[in-house]
């Protein structure tokens, strides 16, 4: 028998995506930080592995309060799937930069993978993305908004 159930899980991730909105629209990463538990492992391919709450919490705030990634203003969800009996979320999330008003979304998707602890708590994180991909998008919105400042002074 499961140990939670998946309305506890899918709340749990409700508030964790809440959380990342948030810290995308204000620069404060302190609730989505505080959606994982003192010990939390945080696997992200790219930067490394982190332990612990308050280094998360450290290492977030570093990586998106910096350009071009304070330029990430929203983190939707494409799909995502719980396993009750292991308390695990799977997701497809994107990365989608700030709106040019070009008529183009710039987004590239991570595939994220969270273990549930209890109280409304995640203890592992693990984000894996192509970063040749996540560059290029990158670059082509720097581009484009390096293009449309040009068009709106010209």
């Amino acid at each position: 028998m499961a140990r939670w159930s998946y309305e506890e899980i899918d709340e749990a991730f409700a508030k964790f995506r809440a959380a990342a909105l948030k810290g995308a629209k204000t620069g404060n990463w302190r609730d989505w930080a505080n959606c994982f538990t003192e010990d939390v492992t945080y696997f992200e391919h790219h930067y490394g592995r982190f332990w612990g709450r308050e280094t998360v919490y450290e290492w977030i705030t570093k990586t998106m309060t910096g350009f071009p990634t304070d330029e990430m203003t929203a983190f939707p969800v494409r799909w995502y799937s719980i396993d009750v009996d292991k308390g695990w979320v799977f997701a497809e999330v994107m990365n989608r930069m700030s709106d040019l008003g070009d008529g183009k979304m710039y987004e590239e998707p991570n595939l994220t993978i969270l273990h549930y602890a209890g109280d409304g708590l995640f203890s592992y994180e693990e984000d894996a993305y192509n970063p040749a991909n996540m560059g290029t998008m990158i670059k082509a919105w720097i581009e484009a908004k390096k293009a449309n400042k040009g068009a709106a002074s010209g």
